[in-house]
């Protein structure tokens, strides 16, 4: 089974009920069950996002934003969900989160980004353009900006939404 980038969005509430559960629990078992309607997989798509921003010159500001929205922060305590045997992303580094007012900030700058423009910057040929992109682009099926193009749209809109709630986001690789 293939190792996954997961997003969920949630309220601050929710993650405090998570950690009490996780302390007062014999096991520290947090009870992390959040929607299914608010928790995005990103496949293996953000290293290849990334590289296209990079590829196609997006400025640091914009560029560090989409990091952001694939890394998180380190700055809420996740250790609770990342505890054998409930951990939430067993094979992958620590969860992170971001706090609502950072959600909100990514959410603006993904905004900004012309995605588009920086796919039309890539070589027309699929071949030529995954070689350029490397990280495992040849092996997508079914069109490589399609596939780019859709994982991105996903993630802005996953972070207006969250933004729009003034939710958390938790990030991790499963």
């Amino acid at each position: 089974m293939a190792i996954t980038q997961q997003l969920a969005r949630i309220p601050a509430e929710y993650l405090a009920s998570c950690r009490q559960s996780a302390g007062e629990s014999l096991d520290g078992n947090p009870h992390w069950d959040p929607s299914s309607a608010d928790i995005l997989d990103l496949d293996w798509a953000p290293t290849l996002l990334e590289r296209i921003c990079e590829l196609g010159g997006l400025d640091d500001v914009h560029l560090n934003a989409l990091r952001q929205s694939t890394a998180g922060d380190t700055a809420i305590d996740l250790g609770f969900l990342n505890t054998h045997p409930h951990a939430i992303g067993p094979f992958g580094s620590a969860p992170t989160a971001l706090s609502a007012a950072q959600v909100a900030r990514v959410s603006e700058l993904l905004w900004q980004i012309d995605f588009p423009a920086l796919l039309a910057a890539l070589p027309t040929d699929e071949t030529e353009a995954a070689s350029l992109i490397g990280d495992g682009a040849d092996r997508i099926v079914g069109g490589l900006r399609k596939y780019l193009l859709g994982h991105f749209n996903a993630l802005r809109d996953f972070y207006r939404d969250a933004s729009q709630r003034h939710l958390l986001l938790v990030l991790w690789w499963d």
